[in-house]
């Protein structure tokens, strides 16, 4: 069983993305939907994915928890909630009451967009991801470097909950990032309720000029941090198309992971997927 644990689906027709504004994501600016993304799955032999949220909107959720209803290969759906909604376990409990709720595995906010590096640590936003504990639902970090201190706070006060670090928290791959992004990844790796997706990374090093061997050293640093049994593939598609094509980023990653054993291979192409997401397959 192979699992993308990391895609989304876009449709700027329709509905406003602000991440979309700058010029050089003109690319995107067009439907990218279930129908594109089905052959893709087949011609890499991917089995199932897992759909991610793209906007800071309840109606984003809705909507792709009915996509993942009708769609075979949507394994669950990584939504959107307010974490400053004072009620949001009652929220929460509506989502997974419905019948498409059944595919809310966990919730993410693009918390590297916030002004404030310390947004997670806001009494209510810990107070409801406390409440995703409660529900047996995972939380994605999107961060980068600047975040991760706030990232580590939230994940040792909340050991019950599975944290799943988005992109090895974007380290800027183009300008040669190292240092300070280790120093925020390392104490993080520390912490047993904490994964990590090797997904992203084309999209942070050149567009135009990228190899797998400027990706190798924070692929490499990832699987001696977290092990091979807390490391998640994701296409981060259609979002790598600025970089790479779909069979070029999944093939990458195979290239780059081919030291590991068979087993460790099948635990970063799936099977951790759906122990930390407790997917149902």
């Amino acid at each position: 069983m192979v699992i993308d644990a990391h895609q989304h689906f876009l449709f700027p027709s329709r509905v406003g993305y602000p991440w979309l504004e700058p010029a050089p994501l003109a690319p995107l600016r067009r439907d990218f939907g279930p129908e594109e993304l089905g052959p893709l799955l087949r011609q890499n032999r991917v089995d199932r994915t897992l759909l991610v949220q793209t906007r800071s909107s309840l109606e984003e959720t809705l909507e792709f928890l009915r996509i993942a209803a009708e769609v075979e290969y949507v394994a669950g759906v990584v939504g959107w909630a307010d974490l400053t909604h004072p009620r949001l376990g009652a929220l929460l409990d509506e989502l997974l009451a419905s019948g498409p709720g059944r595919y809310l595995v966990g919730l993410r906010h693009q918390v590297h967009d916030e002004p404030d590096p310390r947004w997670l640590l806001q009494d209510r936003v810990q107070q409801n991801i406390a409440e995703l504990g409660q529900r047996g639902l995972a939380y994605d970090f999107l961060s980068r470097s600047r975040e991760l201190p706030a990232c580590l706070e939230t994940a040792r006060n909340h050991p019950e909950v599975r944290f799943v670090l988005d992109h090895l928290a974007k380290p800027n791959i183009a300008a040669g990032e190292w240092a300070g992004w280790l120093e925020g990844l390392a104490p993080l790796a520390e912490l047993p309720n904490v994964w990590v997706k090797l997904s992203g990374l084309v999209t942070e090093a050149d567009w135009q000029r990228w190899t797998p061997e400027q990706l190798r050293p924070y692929v490499l640093e990832a699987l001696r941090l977290f092990g091979p049994q807390r490391c998640l593939f994701g296409s981060d598609w259609p979002v790598c198309t600025l970089a790479a094509s779909y069979t070029q980023v999944k093939g990458t990653l195979e290239t780059l992971l081919g030291d590991l054993s068979p087993a460790e291979r099948e635990g970063i192409f799936g099977l951790n997927a759906a122990q930390v997401y407790g997917l149902s397959l």
